[in-house]
């Protein structure tokens, strides 16, 4: 009896072994990237927080007294910090929706059948290749009021020249002109991924019924597509509120303050005003509210995906 369950206790200890073995494997690949993600991630996001809680102390670089809150009721006091909110909302509020419905509407053109889409699609990907400052700086260039091209363009309209860096209100304008051409193709690929994952039997369906292609587009692609849209829309936010290089290459956050973006504003503050601690505070502050409203739009993108 004892030799018959011999080989049983030895299988069972062998895939126990083995068990313990490809748990081994599996951490000895996944603790490097935790270690990576530790130092590259969490620390400078704990490091932050503690400076934002403590008096920075500029000769030995480094938190030397905590002073509780202090720094955060300076911040909440400082009219600038809110100024430059309010431009980043401005900002948010504007280029997102006008990159979505653009991606989408770009999308289905470049899905349909016409000679050439394919050239089309391909020359989509170059602004997503363009570095940031790059395309900055090739864009004041285009905007530029006395010798740009795109003055150029619009005098043959009847309109302009139009100062694009002085006039507050078309700074804005210009750094979301700019922002729009770099980050529409990415939502162009995302789009056209998920149009062509679309079931194709519900759009025979729906040409054989006598829709055309405005209520094929409204009444079928539309729903079947929102909870990507909605996914989509999330993912460009997260990518829009860290907005920085765009504006530091094109208007350095004028005329005036008109594009200074939050993220500017806590770099001028920490690097040129030498307010590491505040900037700090100012850097928790924006981390939480963009935590808020992520958990808010990622709610209402699963409450669209159970509605569609």
């Amino acid at each position: 009896m004892t030799i018959d369950n011999a080989p049983v206790t030895g299988d069972a200890s062998t895939r126990r072994l083995g068990r313990i073995g490809d748990l081994f494997v599996r951490w000895s690949f996944l603790v490097p990237s935790i270690v990576l993600l530790v130092a590259l991630l969490a620390y400078p996001i704990f490091y932050t927080i503690d400076i934002s809680f403590s008096h920075f102390d500029i000769a030995s670089f480094g938190a030397d007294e905590w002073v509780g809150f202090e720094n955060y009721r300076e911040v909440m006091g400082d009219y600038r910090f809110w100024d430059s909110l309010k431009v980043t909302l401005i900002y948010l509020v504007v280029a997102l929706p006008l990159q979505v419905v653009l991606g989408f509407g770009i999308a289905f053109l470049i899905n349909a059948e016409w000679r050439g889409r394919g050239m089309i699609r391909a020359l989509f990907i170059i602004p997503m290749v363009v570095a940031p400052v790059v395309a900055g700086g090739m864009w004041r260039m285009i905007l530029d009021p006395l010798w740009g091209v795109m003055n150029y363009w619009l005098g043959f309209l009847g309109i302009g020249p139009l100062d694009w860096f002085g006039d507050p209100n078309l700074a804005m304008a210009a750094v979301i002109i700019i922002d729009t051409w770099r980050w529409t193709p990415f939502i162009v690929l995302i789009a056209t991924a998920a149009l062509l994952a679309l079931p194709k039997d519900v759009f025979e369906a729906a040409r054989i019924d006598g829709a055309n292609w405005w209520s094929t587009l409204w009444s079928v692609a539309i729903p079947l597509l929102m909870p990507v849209i909605a996914a989509t829309f999330v993912i460009r936010w997260l990518g829009a509120v860290k907005m920085f290089d765009i504006v530091l290459a094109a208007t350095y956050g004028g005329p005036g303050k008109a594009t200074n973006v939050v993220n500017l504003f806590i770099y001028e503050e920490a690097f040129r005003s030498l307010r590491f601690a505040e900037s700090a505070a100012m850097a928790v502050i924006v981390l939480i509210l963009t935590m808020v409203l992520t958990g808010l739009f990622l709610r209402g993108s699963r409450k669209l995906e159970d509605m569609f």
